[in-house]
């Protein structure tokens, strides 16, 4: 990057999703696995499938049966969706394990119904990035940070998207944007991590914020992206990559989620410069290795 920049202890989201498989206690055991792989944050999602499909695609089969909680795909999707109650229920239980707890928004209503709960963030995942109904109701009816990814999404539209909230003088402020490429799972030669550099050159000084969603296969990629200023990680989350679904393949287990976070924390403990020429713990070694004749 051309200008200072400082780093920031990574910030980690465990995308859960829809990996809960329809069961709120499987969605609480991925919560607390979460919390002890060391993430603070949790996210889920908010369809209002009626709203957000037309009548067609609500009533057409899944595309991949075998992943299907039901017989249509509008039934499969209702399966898997919690209601504004289960959602309150979530939100609690994080608060009391000491985790923010957070949701992908995919239509106005639902955007509406999560808005009343008042989590520190909502997302707008990538295929709903162009929906600018309920962008202006998270710019000018939620309090929080809006965190938006742009998968599938051309540069003109990301301007149009940061100019939307920059008239109301609320990108700066409160608009987070993640880099991210729209695949399950992603491979490496396609994830673009330089798409970061790109975002800092353009938005730097336009949003609050800039993070990476991935959703390649294991974590080094995300060191990566944390590096080139990354300051929010978001990954899927699952307790077991065999589980029925469409997302489980592209998720971290718990083992690798712990890994993730431990290896960010030590990139960032990493990444300074020296404070002497020579450091306390060289010193020695110089002694008997350098000056040798």
């Amino acid at each position: 990057m051309s200008f200072d920049y400082k780093y920031k202890k990574p910030k980690v989201i465990a995308e859960i999703g829809c990996n809960h498989m329809g069961d709120i206690k499987i969605a609480k055991e991925l919560i607390s696995l979460a919390k002890s792989a060391g993430v603070g944050f949790v996210k889920f999602q908010k369809r209002h499938n009626r709203e957000l499909l037309t009548e067609e695609q609500y009533n057409n089969p899944h595309p991949n049966p075998i992943n299907s909680y039901g017989e249509t795909y509008g039934e499969h999707r209702e399966f898997l969706e919690f209601d504004l109650a289960q959602n309150k229920d979530l939100k609690d239980y994080c608060d009391d394990l000491g985790v923010v707890f957070a949701t992908s928004v995919w239509d106005v209503t639902s955007a509406k119904e999560m808005i009343s709960l008042e989590p520190e963030f909502l997302k707008v995942p990538s295929a709903c990035n162009n929906n600018f109904e309920m962008l202006k109701i998270l710019r000018d009816k939620f309090k929080g940070q809006v965190q938006l990814s742009i998968g599938m999404t051309t540069k003109q539209e990301v301007e149009d998207i940061v100019s939307f909230f920059e008239r109301e003088g609320q990108a700066k402020s409160r608009l987070l944007i993640y880099s991210c490429t729209s695949g399950y799972p992603v491979p490496a030669k396609e994830v673009s991590l330089l798409e970061i550099q790109w975002l800092y050159e353009k938005y730097y000084n336009r949003v609050s914020s800039i993070g990476f969603s991935g959703h390649h296969i294991g974590t080094s990629i995300d060191i990566a992206a944390f590096t080139l200023g990354a300051e929010w990680i978001e990954r899927h989350f699952t307790k077991n990559k065999a589980w029925k679904g469409t997302d489980h393949s592209a998720s971290l287990e718990p083992i690798e989620l712990s890994t993730l976070v431990s290896s960010l924390n030590e990139a960032y403990d990493s990444l300074s410069y020296k404070t002497d020429e020579i450091l306390p713990i060289e010193r020695e070694q110089r002694i008997k290795l350098k000056n040798r004749k």
